[in-house]
């Protein structure tokens, strides 16, 4: 059931209980065949192939991705450090920021703070030498930082 979303000119898909339950079967592993799929699901082949090219369609799946070893190992010490950046150097200072082995993404955002850097290092005297050196970076005229204490995964 396709339709027409006409305040941002694309299709929207109304998802039922097997969309989710196949989009949540995708995140578990992108890779599955459509014989798993549907064998997981409960399903034919055809219903898999055919709810894949829709929701593909729509928009609803833009794309597959690969984890690596590294996305999914987590540093024990990891926070997000909140930057506000003087003047117009945001660009600049987020491509410095980007660069650093610790530093697993930065964010541009809205609100009090620039740019919001994601951390990820071994021991908490690495995770402050982090802070330090980005701190001393020019342009940057104030932080915050939060230390993320546990994570859980939502649907994306």
């Amino acid at each position: 059931m396709l339709k027409k979303n006409f305040d941002i000119s694309k299709w929207e898909v109304d998802m039922d209980e097997l969309d989710n339950r196949l989009l949540s079967a995708l995140h578990r592993d992108a890779r599955a065949s459509l014989s798993e799929l549907a064998e997981t699901l409960g399903v034919t082949r055809t219903t898999v192939r055919s709810r894949l090219q829709r929701l593909k369609q729509s928009g609803e799946i833009v794309g597959f991705t690969v984890l690596t070893r590294q996305d999914v190992a987590q540093s024990p010490v990891r926070g997000l450090m909140m930057l506000e950046i003087e003047g117009r150097g945001t660009e600049r200072t987020m491509a410095r920021i980007s660069a650093m082995p610790e530093v697993r993404a930065v964010h541009s955002t809205n609100g009090s703070w620039d740019l919001i850097a994601e951390i990820s290092t071994d021991t908490l005297a690495e995770l402050d030498e982090v802070l330090f050196q980005i701190r001393r970076m020019e342009g940057i005229t104030r932080s915050e930082t939060n230390l993320l204490l546990s994570t859980r995964k939502g649907r994306m």
